[in-house]
């Protein structure tokens, strides 16, 4: 029951995370373009600052479900009389993870207090730059978490 609830965790900190990434890029982004400046970039602040704090408590779920995950499962093994070797689908899932942490903490905590810096001093085509960046590395954390996704279901 343990492994289940922690893996329901995992994969809803996942659904979370990827599915968030998939409506502010493909959704919310281009429904503001129509929007003044001001109104666009101060709108889009204010989500992402509500969604990077889902994210960031997503990605310790994640995290931590995961790890308890594989550790469990390799005690089980080695408990067992046997020697555990990591999947190669699980090594892949958990190095492309990683590669999505980090890059998620590049945005979080780089490149979103450009935007609130801009939006605090009613900078908009500083915080038009600043979207931008974020749009960008959304745009690569998403097709890793699609790419996680697969290699998770396939492998």
């Amino acid at each position: 029951m343990l492994y289940a609830s922690l893996k329901l965790i995992h994969l809803l900190s996942i659904v979370v995370w990827v599915g968030g990434m998939v409506f502010a890029h493909f959704f919310l982004r281009p429904a503001t373009q129509a929007l003044e400046p001001a109104v666009r970039v101060r709108l889009m602040h204010d989500v992402l600052e509500r969604f990077f704090a889902a994210v960031l408590v997503a990605v310790v779920l994640m995290l931590a479900s995961g790890v308890w995950m594989i550790g469990n499962f390799a005690r089980q093994v080695v408990q067992s009389g046997g020697s555990f070797a990591m999947p190669l689908g699980w090594t892949v899932m958990a190095t492309l993870g990683l590669v999505m942490v980090a890059i998620f903490g590049h945005i979080r905590f780089v490149l979103f207090p450009r935007l609130r810096r801009a939006v605090s001093a009613t900078d908009w085509p500083a915080g038009g730059k600043a979207l931008a960046g974020i749009r960008t590395w959304v745009g690569v954390n998403l097709a890793l978490g699609v790419l996680t996704v697969a290699v998770a279901l396939l492998m």
